[in-house]
């Protein structure tokens, strides 16, 4: 609880991911990966609540073993390739209401800690937004992106008058890191979305920044956990 607003965590993780086959509860530095999402959340000052949205019998065993609580089970129509994430986390409000605020801690991002979560609330409280989401500083600018046009013409991505300075000149940019999302929840369902014009920015380092959804993610999440145990 948070000046005395109550707020529930929602760990998103079904069973059929393609890229990765059994991602959710394959081990990660010792432990299943839906754990260290999961730990992070209980080690948060201010969540009351922490529900896993699953599908899937050994992940939702997984989750109570590590502290989650489970309390339904998610439907098939929502556990699907083409499901959005937006509706599994306002079918999960529905399964448990009575909190003023959801956290969503997507599984994917282990290396996220308790104090991510509970600055972003608190930046979100500070405020009086009604929604912050976690970015980091990316350093592949977009305005030396290009798409390619016709006969491979190169056409960027975002206009800049002055291509030839160095990079440190350049805007800083950032990106979603997928780490933590948070919303009142009367303003996310009429909304339906994190991402609007009055989305605030919780800024991460890139270190904890790691979103898995290739061998290569996980294999780089793994050294960066193993260092930090």
């Amino acid at each position: 609880m948070y000046q005395g607003k109550r707020i529930l965590a929602v760990i998103p993780a079904r069973g059929g991911s393609k890229g990765l086959p059994g991602k959710n509860i394959r081990p990660l530095a010792g432990k299943p990966l839906l754990a260290w999402s999961i730990e992070a959340a209980r080690r948060s000052r201010y969540i009351d609540r922490i529900v896993l949205s699953s599908d899937d019998p050994a992940i939702m065993e997984t989750a109570r073993q590590w502290g989650a609580e489970v309390p339904f089970r998610r439907p098939p129509e929502l556990a699907t390739d083409q499901a959005l994430g937006i509706d599994v986390v306002l079918h999960a409000i529905e399964q448990v209401p009575g909190f003023d605020y959801v956290v969503l801690c997507q599984p994917t991002s282990p290396l996220r800690l308790a104090e991510d979560i509970d600055g972003a609330i608190e930046k979100l409280f500070e405020t009086a937004a009604p929604v912050c989401v976690s970015v980091t500083e990316t350093e592949k600018t977009p305005y030396w992106m290009f798409t390619l046009a016709q006969g491979d013409r190169m056409v960027p991505v975002m206009e800049h008058p002055n291509r030839s300075v160095n990079r440190q000149e350049l805007p800083k940019v950032y990106v979603l890191n997928g780490a933590v999302y948070v919303a009142e929840i009367g303003w996310f369902q009429r909304v339906r979305s994190f991402l609007t014009d009055q989305t605030l920015g919780y800024v991460m380092p890139a270190n904890r920044s790691v979103d898995i959804d290739s061998e290569r993610d996980f294999l780089l999440a793994e050294i960066l956990l193993s260092g930090r145990i």
